[in-house]
């Protein structure tokens, strides 16, 4: 239910204009905007800020009134950004800023140990672990040399079989669309072992784009071990070399 205008607040347009140049320069305060009534008895004033660089910003002045009391009081003065406003653009944390590529020599980049893509190599029974255990099991993993503490999980095997086969390594990328067959019938493909080997391959062919990496079965480029030029795209043969027997003196015969 929306609260009722209190005609002292809403007519306070004098009192806060007041009380907003006791605070900023009057030059940096133009012609009332409008209010916004926030609560009963609760009301802001708008005013349009002509400081320079603040286009599109507006002087906030909140006014109330106590019950029963004639004059109004001011709650807060701040300067807000309006539509038009140039703002900076919302903050997004470092980690979810990082791109495929972005990380340097000697970086680092960990990951949560909540992170959904990975799952513990061996568990301790069916409670989840809390970080003294995960510690604990990290140090006798690494002192019995029983390998990865952690593995990739169904839904992170999943993630990144869907990224290969929609990127640059599957059937839709522009140079798989172009080509003459798919890299299941290419020679320079070589499998690979668990649960992604009926889908992913990686190219061995040295002379490709996508040498040493995963790719589709129904990929392709025009470097499968099987494509052949037509006879009109084939070079012309170069003929027998000739051999010139004509010697000094011949010539100056000539």
């Amino acid at each position: 239910m929306r609260p009722k205008p209190d005609s002292a607040t809403v007519a306070a347009v004098d009192a806060a204009r007041a009380a907003l140049i006791e605070e900023v320069d009057a030059a940096d305060v133009g012609e009332h905007l409008g209010h916004i009534i926030e609560g009963e008895r609760l009301v802001t004033h708008l005013f349009a800020c002509e400081r320079p660089g603040y286009v599109g910003w507006r002087w906030s002045v909140t006014v109330t009134r106590a019950p029963r009391q004639k004059y109004v009081t001011v709650d807060e003065i701040v300067l807000i950004p309006g539509d038009e406003a140039i703002v900076a653009p919302e903050w997004v944390p470092y980690r979810e800023r990082i791109k495929p590529g972005d990380l340097s020599p000697g970086d680092l980049l960990p990951v949560d140990d909540e992170d959904p893509r990975l799952v513990p190599t061996y568990l301790v029974g069916d409670d989840p672990l809390d970080a003294d255990d995960k510690a604990q099991v990290r140090q006798v993993a690494k002192d019995l040399g029983l390998g990865r503490v952690r593995t990739l999980s169904l839904e992170g095997r999943d993630l990144a079989a869907q990224r290969w086969y929609d990127g640059d390594s599957g059937p839709e990328a522009p140079i798989a669309v172009a080509a003459p067959d798919h890299c299941t019938t290419c020679g320079f493909l070589l499998r690979i072992a668990g649960p992604l080997s009926e889908m992913f391959g990686v190219c061995a062919n040295g002379d490709a784009n996508d040498d040493g990496r995963i790719v589709s079965f129904d990929h392709g480029c025009g470097a499968h071990s099987e494509v052949r030029l037509a006879k009109k795209h084939e070079p012309v043969p170069v003929p027998d070399p000739v051999f010139d027997t004509l010697t000094p003196s011949e010539i100056e015969t000539f």
